[in-house]
């Protein structure tokens, strides 16, 4: 059974996360996204992809995000947030690339995938190499 604290260690034994192709990783995102997890009541995605600074200098942050929203007997307990996050260099051609998607604005995860796939950002960026990789579990 995954649960929320082991979800980070059963995604990782899916993938080589520091050699797979982005596209290679964003197609097991998505068979993990529709495994059920122990206490999660409805499964909750993000896709996000912007130029920010949050590493000091401005850097194209492209991110796969699955939300665990915890609860204690029927009492919200706390959210845990898993990240695929990747790090491009600044460019002009990425400067402009900016979405930020999520699961629960979409009848169905098929449909949000495909709309995440449909986007230009989403597009453009699996044809770069990430200068960075993380894959990171965190309370939020």
């Amino acid at each position: 059974m995954i649960t929320i604290k082991n979800a980070k260690a059963y995604f990782e034994t899916t993938l080589d996360f520091e050699n797979d192709k982005v596209a290679t990783i964003w197609e097991k995102f998505k068979v993990f996204c529709r495994e059920d997890i122990q206490g999660e009541e409805e499964k909750e995605i993000l896709f996000e992809c912007g130029v920010f600074k949050f590493t000091g200098e401005k850097m194209l942050h492209f991110n796969f995000v699955r939300q665990f929203t915890k609860y204690e007997d029927d009492e919200y307990g706390g959210m845990e947030q898993l990240h695929c996050e990747f790090l491009f260099e600044y460019t002009k051609e990425v400067k402009r690339l900016k979405a930020t998607e999520w699961s629960m604005d979409y009848e169905s995860l098929d449909e949000f995938f495909a709309a995440v796939e449909d986007l230009k950002a989403f597009q453009k960026v699996l044809q770069l190499t990430p200068i960075k990789r993380e894959l990171y579990q965190e309370e939020v």
